[in-house]
């Protein structure tokens, strides 16, 4: 009886923290492929998944930030999806490399002209955008999720430091620190992926060598010892004949 309690309160506590989380989980979010440097350009990808069991997600709306303009803002082509980009004048121009740029992106909308996003699945949406802001250590991007049924969730919220997240958070990027070099963060990921190949591939060559000598030390001493047990027997046959 006692176990029998102790397994079905186990089972109720297991219940609510999957519900508690589940959350979490679902929430419109955003993050680079890579790095995403101050002063340099990023692919990001908008993660959507589908919070509705009886509807499909039909239309997401992301606006950008309009205190940190993006003057470059690609999507790239995705099947079952229609792309709309918005740009709008902007209040003080932008200085990008050298020219003058007038207008930036201030949203993109993705509207579904097949089933969209079914229940059970997520999507991403996919973004090359620049020239990310140096003065800044993040950027909040506001999107709508829209469902088949009409319901439209607003992921609007501004998470603020110190305080609980909120029940509807807008996607925050956060930005890495620029190179020393002033080149866009993946050069250096670069050179140091090619440094820890090469360092890899040197430590592999030197595993390689020592397990080399282990075997042919393990072989010689094999045959050693064989000849030892075949000297030992032989010598305790000649004393058993003497």
């Amino acid at each position: 009886m006692k176990a029998s309690r102790i397994a079905a309160a186990g089972a109720a506590a297991g219940i609510t923290v999957l519900a508690l989380s589940v959350p979490a989980f679902a929430h419109v979010t955003v993050q680079p492929e890579g790095a995403a440097a101050k002063g340099g350009y990023a692919v990001v990808d908008f993660k959507v998944p589908n919070e509705r069991d009886d509807a499909s997600t039909t239309k997401l709306e992301v606006s950008f930030p309009t205190d940190h303009p993006l003057a470059s803002v690609m999507p790239e082509p995705m099947p079952g999806w229609k792309i709309d980009v918005t740009k709008s004048k902007l209040d003080k121009p932008l200085d990008m490399h050298g020219e003058k740029i007038s207008e930036a992106v201030t949203k993109v909308t993705w509207t579904a002209d097949g089933k969209g996003i079914e229940p059970g699945y997520f999507e991403k949406f996919p973004l090359s955008i620049g020239q990310l802001p140096e003065d800044t250590d993040q950027l909040v991007f506001k999107a709508l999720q829209t469902y088949s049924n009409k319901e439209v969730v607003r992921w609007i919220e501004v998470p603020q430091e110190g305080q609980e997240e909120p029940d509807n958070p807008a996607p925050v990027l956060e930005l890495s620190a620029a190179s020393e070099d002033g080149h866009h963060a993946s050069s250096g990921d670069d050179a140091s992926h090619a440094e820890s190949a090469e360092k890899a591939s040197a430590d592999t060559a030197s595993s390689d060598s020592t397990d080399t000598t282990a075997r042919v030390l393990g072989v010689v001493g094999i045959v050693v010892g064989a000849a030892g047990v075949a000297y030992g027997v032989l010598a305790g046959r000649r004393r058993t004949n003497a």
